[in-house]
């Protein structure tokens, strides 16, 4: 099963930063095991969001030919939890290199202008076409981002 960890695209600039939303709900089948009778997101998964993000930024800025996978977590704080019915605000910059072919990113995820996590991570671009479908990437990112051509009347 993939989890897609991002409920909303908000706003992004190629190569540089992107906002998205994670909506935590009580039927999400991982809060039922962690932990019973006391519902919180894993903060692996808080993490995971940031990394989807960071993916989905090198997805758009290079027209759906790349995608990003983590090798590294430089550090990871977790500031309280995240629980079901909160909306999770994430913000993914990208940050300079320390090395050629090295992507770095940091990220801060609030909840109700509260800080939950904030994390620093690197890892490598690759080609999305050898993981996923390209045309149904950029279809999901058009859903996500609310640039389906839908109109809400």
């Amino acid at each position: 099963m993939r989890y897609l960890m991002i409920d909303r695209i908000i706003e992004w600039e190629a190569g540089s930063w992107i906002k998205g939303i994670k909506n935590v709900a009580m039927s999400e089948d991982f809060l039922e095991y962690h932990f019973p009778g006391n519902p919180v997101m894993p903060g692996v998964l808080l993490l995971e969001a940031a990394v989807q993000l960071a993916g989905w930024l090198e997805a758009a800025g290079s027209d759906f030919r790349d995608w990003f996978l983590p090798t590294r977590v430089r550090k990871c704080n977790f500031y309280g939890f995240v629980l079901p019915g909160d909306r999770v605000e994430f913000e993914v910059r990208a940050v300079s290199k320390a090395e050629p072919g090295v992507r770095a990113y940091q990220c801060v995820g609030m909840v109700d202008g509260k800080r939950k996590v904030k994390a620093e991570f690197e890892g490598e671009r690759v080609a999305l076409a050898e993981l996923e479908d390209s045309a149904q990437q950029r279809r999901l990112f058009q859903v996500l981002s609310g640039k389906t051509g839908f109109h809400h009347g």
